[in-house]
């Protein structure tokens, strides 16, 4: 197994940081021995199959030109699960894992919500829902059917109970107060904010999930908004993942458009990350 490492390591050299390279050495071993940090010690003096050494030179092939080791080894950390992702779904980031908790945080204690996720993607926002909250209801809607079918496969492995469906947003007619809570990560990034973004982003990761034109930057949050006036039960919340550069535009839009307690919440890092409204109960 050091030989292999090794090979990791003098693989990725100059492309990645020490940091990085580490991670991924870790990861790499995880999934396709199912070695802990602790075994990779233990077992160092270990051959490694035939087999898995073409996989880790597969892999350190494919990451000299920056695919994103999520779609080399089919797998996404995300809530405390993994979940399958390719280059129909976006790989999961560790600050929607913080969309989960704020609706966990409002509404984890009432059983039998209704939940709309749009915009599934992997499926990884309804699927955690679908775990977390108590006898939740979930349906996530997506346009992309090659995105559904990853969704499905995921929620079915992960023993969650999800409705899924293919459908656009943008021309979706909306059932009459039918949810509690509607959530979404849409695309949000305008299109010359792409000069910016890593190499492994924007020559791996689905563009229609990415980007917004940069003269209609609220192109979904518009939407998703009209969308959910109709969707949600008088009284039911929405909950944003948004850009934080129209982080204070998304907030007027949602006031203007008649939802109200509209707040700003920052992420980890002190950004504005998140937006939630509420349905007026009249």
């Amino acid at each position: 197994m050091k030989q292999n490492i090794k090979k990791i390591r003098d693989g990725l050299a100059g492309i990645y940081s020490k940091g990085e390279i580490d991670a991924m050495v870790r990861i790499i071993f995880e999934r396709l021995m199912g070695y802990s940090t602790v075994d990779m010690v233990l077992r160092a003096d270990t051959e490694v199959p035939d087999f898995i050494a073409a996989k880790i030179d597969d892999a350190v092939a494919r990451l000299q030109r920056h695919e994103p080791i999520q779609y080399i080894l089919d797998d996404a950390y995300f809530y405390g699960l993994h979940f399958h992702v390719n280059r129909s779904t976006l790989i999961p980031r560790p600050e929607t894992e913080q969309l989960i908790d704020l609706i966990v945080k409002h509404h984890g204690s009432t059983p039998d919500l209704h939940v709309l996720d749009i915009g599934t993607g992997s499926g990884c926002i309804a699927t955690a829902l679908a775990r977390t909250l108590h006898f939740a209801k979930v349906d996530a809607i997506d346009i992309s059917p090659d995105a559904i079918a990853v969704a499905e496969r995921n929620a079915k492995e992960l023993k969650a109970k999800v409705r899924f469906e293919v459908a656009d947003i943008l021309t979706a007619q909306p059932p009459r107060d039918a949810y509690d809570i509607i959530v979404s990560n849409p695309p949000y990034i305008a299109a010359s904010e792409q000069r910016d973004m890593e190499c492994n982003v924007l020559q791996y990761e689905p563009h229609t999930a990415l980007f917004v034109p940069d003269d209609n930057p609220l192109l979904f949050y518009r939407a998703i908004t009209a969308y959910s006036l109709t969707a949600l039960k008088p009284g039911g919340h929405l909950y944003f993942e948004i850009n934080t550069r129209f982080a204070d535009i998304t907030a007027q839009m949602l006031t203007d458009a008649g939802m109200e307690e509209v707040k700003i919440e920052l992420d980890y890092t002190g950004r504005k990350r998140f937006a939630i409204a509420r349905k007026k109960t009249q």
